[in-house]
């Protein structure tokens, strides 16, 4: 995703106290770079494929989507009160999979973004979600919208909403 977009999301769910960033690394980047800012009461981790993220120490958790529930121990159910997601692959099996994870993990409140076209009605059937009008800006061919189970003021498609807390 862009660094506008990575910045936007981060800023989405800096509000929540303990937040997992599932296959969303740049939004955790950019997070991170936010909780070192200052807010003690927030923390956040990416849950990745990639073992180069394994240098930000227990923040790190090593996440292959193929697995959806072997995370560590000390991951316990509904422990995040936030999940942002952004499955791997753009296919059914895929977002089955990373919604096993994401139930899993969440307390409630999920902002998962993907192609709209070819998972909106997988991601509402498997998790609830519904599309919202905030539009992900990136670098791929693929037209990319966010879901959430929940509303949120900065998830309007106007910009300058979106972009309030930059």
């Amino acid at each position: 995703s862009s660094t506008l977009t990575a910045v936007t999301r981060a800023n989405i769910v800096m509000s929540y106290s303990r937040i997992a960033c599932l296959s969303t690394p740049s939004v955790y980047q950019k997070l991170r770079q936010r909780l070192v800012e200052g807010s003690d009461r927030t923390s956040a981790v990416v849950l990745e494929y990639d073992h180069t993220f394994d240098t930000y120490g227990q923040e790190f958790i090593f996440y292959d989507y193929n697995e959806p529930l072997s995370l560590p121990e000390d991951v316990a159910p509904q422990s995040f009160d936030i999940i942002l997601a952004d499955p791997p692959y753009l296919s059914e099996d895929c977002l089955t999979k990373v919604a096993q994870t994401v139930k899993y993990l969440a307390k409630g409140k999920v902002l998962l973004c993907t192609d709209e076209p070819h998972i909106a009605k997988h991601a509402e059937k498997l998790m609830g979600l519904n599309i919202c009008s905030f539009l992900p800006n990136h670098k791929l061919a693929n037209e990319f919208h966010c879901f959430t189970k929940y509303t949120s003021i900065l998830l309007s498609r106007d910009s300058a909403t979106a972009t309030l807390c930059l």
